[in-house]
């Protein structure tokens, strides 16, 4: 997989971005949820109208994993008040690695992951969090394997339904 590229995303990528958002969300959850939920989730979350103004938003930014010119993967990153939480001006939020799931277990995420710290590092910031489902164990183990230490939960909805992430963070 050497030949991964990472590559920002910007306003012009938008119908990539809500492809990639799309398609590893709904491989990556669709046996845990049913399929009005899914849905209600996907439309708020991955609507054309959302997307855009996170693309435009200078507190963001996107960046996609690129392999022989196939987006497979991406990263959001939040800083400043784009935060969806902590809104601490020496943190980075990870707010999303997504990337599909033929692709799982091929460092695609750990390209991503490493995107980000560097991007941290770029902003002087103390440390990066974010929160991962309760649900998800090869996620949080993911982020355990890079050092990343559970701090808090908090609750969203998903459609109708409650659900709970766990908080974590690293320090850099």
């Amino acid at each position: 997989m050497e030949n991964i590229e990472i590559i920002k995303a910007t306003i012009d990528d938008l119908k990539n971005l809500q492809q990639i958002s799309r398609d590893t969300f709904a491989k990556t959850f669709s046996s845990d949820y049913n399929d009005d939920n899914m849905n209600k989730y996907m439309e708020k979350s991955f609507s054309a109208e959302k997307l855009s103004t996170e693309l435009r938003n200078e507190d963001s930014e996107f960046y996609f994993a690129v392999l022989e010119g196939k987006v497979i993967g991406y990263l959001k990153l939040n800083s400043g008040q784009s935060q969806t939480e902590m809104k601490d001006d020496k943190a980075l939020e990870i707010e999303r690695i997504y990337v599909l799931q033929e692709y799982h277990g091929k460092k695609v995420g750990q390209l991503l992951y490493a995107k980000a710290i560097d991007t941290a590092v770029e902003l002087s910031a103390d440390y990066v969090w974010l929160g991962v489902w309760e649900e998800n164990p090869r996620a949080i183990s993911f982020y355990k394997k890079n050092g990343f230490v559970e701090f808090d939960k908090h609750s969203f909805m998903f459609g109708d339904d409650e659900q709970t992430d766990i908080m974590m963070k690293k320090m850099l």
